[in-house]
């Protein structure tokens, strides 16, 4: 693992990241793997429903991509589901595929027949959970726990105990259930999950320590962005020794979503200097197939997708975003398959003409004539409110040659 702020056409960030003082506080482990949970945890997006090839489609895509683990579904849900993570465990993909479950046995079978290669058990822990929904105590989640997680384990499934709204548990309930959990069916990891995405990073970090601590097992961080922090709580949990984050593609999920795959995977090997085989350039491709399933489009600002991303108005600098990206941007375009884009509009200068004329390979006319198109492209940006097609500059340009003729 190296840790380079520069990287020659690939991305230029913040030197200090690895500055000795903030370097020191981190324990980050040796590698970090991706759980992705697009297929179960993204389609609990309102309103979504993905048929059996929708999901194979995404699962291939996200194994091209590089994720190390595809949650497939749960399948409990639906015949659907079921046939869905059968198909996809069939494909052979480089991807170990996972499915959730209750801690029901029966849901273990399913998975099983599903061929899977591991579980995610699911069991609250969060006391608004316990004390309003299910009206149990922590000692009604460890019961119902270890014939499961042993169950599991004994069949050859790779267990991830995820007990949710983990980082609403009073302490008691949580270092009582791990404690006796781990003394009567210690599975093979621990999730520590932000079910309400109401933690800070330093809670979850505080958190992946406490829990590594009682257990000693490897600690997965699955946190929704109710606070706009699930990437970053996530990226926490890694500082503190987490080998597993959660995902889900575009950021799908319940209310706000899930900690965004794609921005996870760029964090990881951009900014925390991990040598993954990543193929950052099939992110775009990934997240159209996944906007178009879904029915939810991306925002043109969204990080890492954003069609707008990578494009500029502002006429200071626009030779740069595409002579020298880096001048511009903190990742080169090109890292995630992307081009860089000067557009024109209100606050467009000289240059961005000169460069609007070469693009449409139009000639550059004399300095009056450049700046009549400025003048124009301007007053027309601000009585449209937005920007200036290239057909429309096309036309300004063409009008302003024929004046000066």
């Amino acid at each position: 693992m190296s840790e380079p702020h520069i990287r020659d056409n690939e991305w230029w960030v913040c030197p200090y990241n690895n500055a000795p003082e903030v370097a020191a506080a981190r324990q980050l482990p040796p590698k970090v793997e991706i759980h992705d949970a697009t297929l179960r945890d993204g389609e609990q997006t309102p309103g979504i429903v993905m048929d059996v090839a929708d999901k194979v489609a995404i699962a291939e895509k996200l194994a091209e991509v590089g994720v190390e683990r595809i949650e497939a579904g749960m399948p409990a849900v639906s015949d659907m589901d079921f046939t869905a993570i059968k198909e996809i465990s069939r494909l052979g993909l480089k991807s170990k595929i996972f499915s959730f479950a209750r801690a029901v046995t029966g849901d273990i079978d399913k998975a099983l027949e599903c061929g899977c290669h591991g579980v995610i058990v699911e069991v609250p822990i969060g006391w608004p959970k316990l004390k309003y929904q299910f009206k149990w105590t922590w000692e009604d989640v460890l019961r119902k726990s270890v014939e499961v997680v042993n169950y599991a384990r004994k069949r050859g499934l790779y267990v991830v105990y995820f007990p949710y709204d983990t980082t609403r548990a009073r302490e008691e309930d949580l270092t009582n259930l791990l404690t006796r959990l781990m003394q009567e069916a210690p599975p093979d990891s621990i999730g520590v999950v932000d079910t309400m995405g109401c933690a800070l990073p330093e809670a979850i970090k505080y958190m992946v320590r406490w829990v590594k601590r009682i257990t000693d097992l490897p600690v997965e961080v699955h946190t929704h962005n109710d606070f706009g922090m699930a990437v970053a709580t996530e990226l926490a949990g890694v500082e503190a020794g987490a080998s597993c984050v959660h995902s889900c593609a575009n950021g799908l999920g319940e209310r706000t979503g899930n900690a965004a795959l794609e921005e996870l995977m760029v964090a990881l090997h951009v900014l925390y200097g991990y040598d993954k085989q990543y193929r950052l350039d099939k992110l775009p491709e990934l997240g159209a197939l996944v906007s178009r399933i879904s029915g939810v489009p991306i925002a043109a600002n969204k990080p890492i997708l954003g069609s707008k991303n990578f494009t500029r108005e502002s006429g200071i600098g626009v030779d740069l975003v595409v002579k020298e990206p880096l001048a511009m941007f903190g990742t080169h375009p090109a890292l995630t398959g992307r081009a860089g884009d000067v557009v024109l509009g209100k606050k467009s200068g000289k240059a961005s003409i000169t460069y609007t004329l070469e693009k449409l390979g139009l000639p550059v006319p004399d300095d009056a004539a450049v700046n009549e198109m400025l003048r124009q492209v301007k007053d027309q940006g601000i009585a449209k409110r937005g920007l200036v097609t290239d057909e429309e500059f096309r036309a300004i340009a063409e009008s302003v040659v024929a004046v000066k003729a």
